[in-house]
């Protein structure tokens, strides 16, 4: 079932996906898969993480992202795209990360749940 969220929640998390880029489920996997240059950051909070994440993905959470984002991924054009559990909390803080002057930063649409809904591989889950 998923998640009903407030909403002023909704609305502010829709302002910000109309200045940022979102990128699909599929498209990730491919880009992935390809070996191509991606940074994928999971914003997700400590406890979600430990319950599973996507393959090479960091763990950088929503909280922390802006202070902790330049000493991880200094280089302001590296693709990086963001997730969390369904696609909003990653589109607030791609959106952030792009007013800190990164230029390919998007969000996952769909997010972590939806990555598992698609059968696609988890790391650090056990049923």
């Amino acid at each position: 079932m998923a998640k009903v969220h407030n909403p002023r929640f909704v609305a502010f998390t829709q302002a910000a996906r109309e200045r940022i880029r979102e990128m699909g489920l599929q498209d990730v996997k491919r880009q992935l898969e390809n070996g191509n240059e991606l940074v994928l950051v999971d914003v997700r909070e400590d406890h979600e993480w430990a319950n599973g994440f996507i393959p090479d993905a960091i763990h950088i959470g929503k909280g922390i992202i802006e202070r902790d984002i330049e000493t991880l991924v200094p280089n302001l054009d590296a693709p990086i795209v963001l997730y969390c559990g369904g696609g909003f909390r990653s589109a607030i803080a791609a959106d952030a990360l792009s007013q800190m002057g990164y230029t390919n930063v998007m969000s996952m649409s769909g997010g972590f749940t939806g990555w598992r809904a698609a059968g696609f591989e988890i790391m650090g889950f056990e049923e």
